[in-house]
């Protein structure tokens, strides 16, 4: 079989993870685990002491965390790109995605300069796609790990991910205790097959979560009236529809709110392919499909609704077309 080639920018999109359960305890020293972290997937490229980094839906993202510029020592004359995790960290040291959302969308000079310094993010890197013009696409899990780890890429703003060999339920039990969102179970013979959705590569969460695409609003009423009250978002299904699957009301600070009801664009039509509820649809505003969030969520209903959703913020990193059901309703 001929070795996997790696193209020049812009780097291919990520291999991402099924949700699912922890492998069976038989089967358990077969895969490595590594915590997951509650920020933007991103991949980078350094190449002659500069780096360029790309979100999973292949925007350029080099100019929004400007901190990511200032290479570890190691990778000073490094021709190298990996993949990871852009993250703002709380006062614990813990991924919150929250913090993040002040960062999404900014591309102005002036203010991303401002933001970096005043709570600049950090780059958790766990794998490695290339090194020294070397495509390592075919290599197993656990060598490519190796590699990386090798590659001493810590320092500045940048920081290897730790990973275990088996014990997977020990890992998840302290993600938990840990205040993290759970591990992500990789098979330590699995390839990287970018833009792949993969069975190698499990997610094991904590709290189900769920990428939605905003279809419309709902105007608010008492202190949020004049504005957007609730977001009513959808997915699409197998057939590439967008159907609708609730509103969500909960999880917004009124700054965000705001933000939200100037980045949406106004539609005459809904953009849901499906009907909506009457009770729902009687004073909904609708929006260009082009926005793409995640919201908490307890279940999924037997309509195809998610019952009781809470948003967490804007995913910069995903593309409309990406969002389908990631958890069985």
């Amino acid at each position: 079989m001929r070795p996997a080639v790696l193209p020049a920018p812009p780097v291919p999109a990520p291999m991402l993870a099924v949700a699912g359960e922890l492998p069976p305890r038989g089967q358990d020293a077969a895969w490595g685990y590594e915590f997951k972290w509650d920020g933007v997937r991103a991949l980078a490229a350094v190449r002659r002491g500069r780096v360029e980094l790309w979100a999973r839906s292949g925007t350029p993202l080099t100019d929004r965390y400007p901190e990511m510029g200032q290479l570890p020592a190691a990778l000073g004359r490094a021709d190298v790109v990996v993949d990871g995790e852009v993250v703002a960290l709380d006062r614990l040291g813990r991924p919150d995605f929250g913090l993040l959302q002040n960062r999404m969308h900014r591309t102005g000079g002036a203010e991303v300069a401002r933001l970096a310094a005043a709570a600049p993010v950090t780059y958790l890197v766990f794998d490695v796609l290339s090194l020294d013009g070397r495509s390592l696409l075919d290599l197993p899990y656990d060598q490519r790990r190796e590699r990386l780890d090798g590659l001493g890429a810590e320092g500045r703003r940048w920081v290897t991910t730790p990973w275990f060999r088996g014990g997977g339920a020990d890992v998840h039990a302290a993600s938990r205790d840990n205040g993290l969102e759970g591990v992500v179970a990789k098979r330590l013979d699995s390839p990287y097959r970018p833009g792949v959705r993969a069975p190698e590569w499990r997610k094991v969460k904590h709290l189900r979560t769920q990428s939605v695409v905003v279809g419309g609003w709902r105007p608010g009423k008492g202190r949020r009236a004049g504005g957007v009250g609730s977001l009513l978002v959808g997915v699409h299904d197998d057939d590439g529809r967008l159907v609708y699957a609730g509103h969500v009301g909960t999880g917004f600070p009124d700054a965000a709110l705001r933000e939200l009801g100037a980045l949406l664009t106004p539609r005459r039509t809904p953009p849901f392919a499906d009907a909506l509820p009457r009770e729902v649809a009687r004073d909904a505003r609708w929006a260009e499909p082009e926005l793409v969030g995640e919201v908490a969520f307890a279940a999924w209903t037997a309509d195809g609704r998610l019952r009781h959703p809470a948003w967490r913020g804007l995913r910069e990193d995903l593309d409309v077309d990406e969002v389908v059901v990631e958890w069985s309703p």
